[in-house]
């Protein structure tokens, strides 16, 4: 049984997730800043900080709520990601790498919501 969030495998995976998308918007125009750039970021780090904050819950059905939310938030981001992609924002290599992982995060949230739902 994990003591903390941050021995989660998903926790650790969605973590490097958010620290990747931040470098990779990092060369976005300044235009983008409060559109692309803000709206990528802050989805990237609500998977984190949904899975932190349904790891903290005691009931199981507010653990699985915001396990849902990360889930969400891992959809919205990857959605960002084709957009970004789409738009010649981002290279099409490091998007499909990142979107890899985005679906391998999705997996892993979908297991653990399953087996909480038992």
């Amino acid at each position: 049984m994990y003591k903390d969030f941050q021995e989660l495998p998903v926790w650790q995976k969605a973590m490097d997730l958010a620290i990747e998308i931040f470098t990779l918007t990092e060369s976005l125009p300044r235009k983008e800043d409060y559109g692309l750039t803000s709206q990528i970021r802050r989805s990237a780090l609500s998977i984190t900080d949904n899975i932190a904050e349904g790891f903290g819950r005691n009931h199981t059905a507010d653990k699985i709520k915001f396990y849902v939310y990360s889930r969400g938030s891992a959809n919205e981001t990857k959605n960002q990601l084709i957009y970004g992609n789409r738009v010649g924002y981002f290279n099409s290599t490091k998007s499909e790498e990142l979107i890899l992982i985005i679906d391998f995060i999705i997996e892993s949230l979908n297991k653990l919501i399953k087996t909480l739902s038992k």
